[in-house]
């Protein structure tokens, strides 16, 4: 096997990891990412699908005890379980919604290195809007996110289809401007992730499901693995990190990023 694409692979596998459930906007590095390494993996999406499933996993894996007590919780038709699951479903179905009909154009017109680099920029900059206005939070737990605030956020989310956005940075920093604290903001980002990725992993396996190529499973499932340890790695530190410092050094972080990407590109 190619050492020189394994050694990019793992490293698209830690982009993806990492960046997933921060507000950088993980679709935007995979993207400068894979341009910048000029990488070439498997033909069609499956590789870039997949991985991000391994990021969806170690959400599942975190947080495998809260996930639990909802489901018996809404099978057993407690209240608080219930509340919960009707914010996470309010919260993903502006999204799914916006995917199916946008999907075409947003694939065709809006996936490029330039679009990426833009909303890095532009994105950075409203999160640092966003902490420097928001007030004194009033929901400090992800059971009490009221379902004007999950419908809010789930509208906001639709934005992360421009790649570059964030889908974590569009979410949590809406529940941010619903007086969300830092870490139920975060966290209510990650459970929303669940249902929202499944259903675009699955809606984008379909639709791509006549140029799919699954030879190069190694590589598949090296990088499903990698972006699996990764973010298994960030997401509690990440949780601690913005509950004692906020957000801007993210946003700080995509305006660098963004522009060092912007001169590169306009250099080519």
């Amino acid at each position: 096997m190619d050492l020189t694409l394994l050694w990019k692979t793992v490293l698209i596998g830690i982009v993806e990891g990492i960046t997933e459930f921060l507000p950088v906007s993980s679709t935007g590095h995979i993207i400068l990412a894979e341009e910048l390494l000029h990488f070439e993996g498997p033909p069609g999406k499956v590789f870039e699908i997949v991985i991000q499933l391994g990021a969806i996993l170690a959400v599942c894996v975190l947080y495998r005890v809260k996930i639990w007590n909802t489901v018996t919780g809404v099978v057993r038709r407690e209240p608080i379980a219930m509340r919960f699951a009707a914010s996470i479903i309010v919260g993903f179905l502006p999204a799914a919604v916006a995917g199916v009909v946008a999907y075409k154009y947003i694939k065709s017109v809006l996936f490029s290195p330039m679009v990426v680099a833009i909303s890095l920029i532009v994105g950075g900059f409203a999160i640092l809007l966003i902490e420097h206005f928001a007030q004194r939070p009033r929901v400090k737990s992800v059971d009490d996110i009221d379902l004007k605030t999950a419908l809010f956020v789930g509208i906001c989310q639709c934005l992360a289809m421009i790649p570059g956005v964030s889908r974590s940075g569009a979410t949590i920093m809406a529940a941010r401007a619903f007086r969300v604290d830092r870490a139920t903001a975060a966290e209510f980002s990650f459970f929303l992730a669940i249902p929202t990725m499944l259903g675009a992993t699955v809606y984008d396996l379909y639709k791509n499901r006549e140029t799919l190529d699954w030879h190069g499973s190694g590589i598949i499932a090296l990088g499903f693995v990698v972006a699996f340890v990764a973010a298994l790695a960030v997401i509690k530190p990440f949780v601690r990190f913005i509950s004692r410092h906020g957000f801007a050094a993210f946003a700080w972080y995509r305006i660098a990023v963004g522009a060092l990407a912007l001169v590169l590109l306009l250099m080519r």
